[in-house]
């Protein structure tokens, strides 16, 4: 699943493609035909994102929400002069023309039309999201510090912190040395104020970049990545292979239904 800067690139990129002129909006697969007449033809306002979600505002105050889920994924496509673009391909759940671009959706858990309330709901159950610069790191440490669940879990918990994937999770708590069981009402005030300044470094890199970068660049040498094109990780997908750092033989387990990874020797 995409984690939260992956959808502020999106934004950026949707704002800098669509913003300020009409957009063309169609269904092919037809899943989203009612949405897409609703705003199609419309001025696209802007886009923006907190968390794993999307918001492409449009004139007269319609908004399609978009969660992309495990399967969601944008494909953008140029629009040459006075013809038309090719065809889609496959299922395509929602196409957007501009002057020079267009982008097809595919997979999304989530492809809909909402107003602005519903953007608030939405909103008002996620916890603050470290890309944003109105978050508020103290939200998510009250429950985190009243909470037993474990702290791998917590983190992974959209209402804690909006955003953090799997990948940001299990690299985080190997940065700080912190045991993903550990309970969160063990946590120290110190450690979690360390652990948020960490996470909006490490995403706002991932925004730039479009890549997550979480080893140090010390440590950025020996086994490859978990897969090809990938900037290495600590313990992410690195199951049996030695810590970068101790030596010692990454774990994994099942935590909340979710994969996670951690080194016993440096995350006690």
């Amino acid at each position: 699943m995409p984690e939260g800067h992956t959808l502020h690139r999106l934004a950026r990129l949707h704002q800098r493609r669509f913003a300020k002129a009409p957009v063309l909006v169609s269904s092919p697969q037809g899943r989203f035909a009612e949405g897409a007449a609703a705003v199609t033809g419309r001025v696209f306002l802007r886009a923006d994102a907190w968390g794993k979600h999307l918001f492409h505002h449009y004139d007269g105050g319609r908004i399609v929400h978009v969660h992309l889920g495990l399967y969601g994924a944008f494909t953008e496509f140029e629009v040459p002069d006075g013809s038309d673009p090719a065809p889609p391909v496959g299922q395509v759940r929602m196409r957007m023309i501009g002057r020079q671009y267009g982008t097809d959706l595919r997979g999304p858990t989530v492809c809909e039309v909402i107003d602005e309330p519903a953007v608030d709901d939405i909103i008002a159950r996620l916890g603050p999201d470290p890309l944003r610069r109105d978050a508020d790191p103290q939200r998510a440490w009250e429950r985190i510090s009243k909470s037993r669940r474990t702290i791998g879990a917590l983190l992974m918990d959209q209402a804690v912190i909006a955003g953090v994937g799997n990948v940001y999770r299990s690299e985080l708590l190997f940065r700080h040395g912190v045991d993903p069981f550990r309970p969160g009402i063990q946590l120290e005030n110190a450690e979690f104020d360390q652990m948020w300044r960490d996470l909006v470094e490490l995403m706002h890199v991932g925004l730039r970049r479009g890549k997550i970068h979480v080893v140090r660049r010390e440590h950025d040498h020996g086994p490859p990545a978990y897969a090809p094109g990938r900037p290495r990780t600590y313990v992410y997908r690195r199951t049996g292979e030695p810590c970068r750092i101790c030596g010692t033989a990454i774990s994994t387990a099942q935590l909340e239904a979710r994969n996670v990874y951690w080194c016993p020797g440096c995350q006690r």
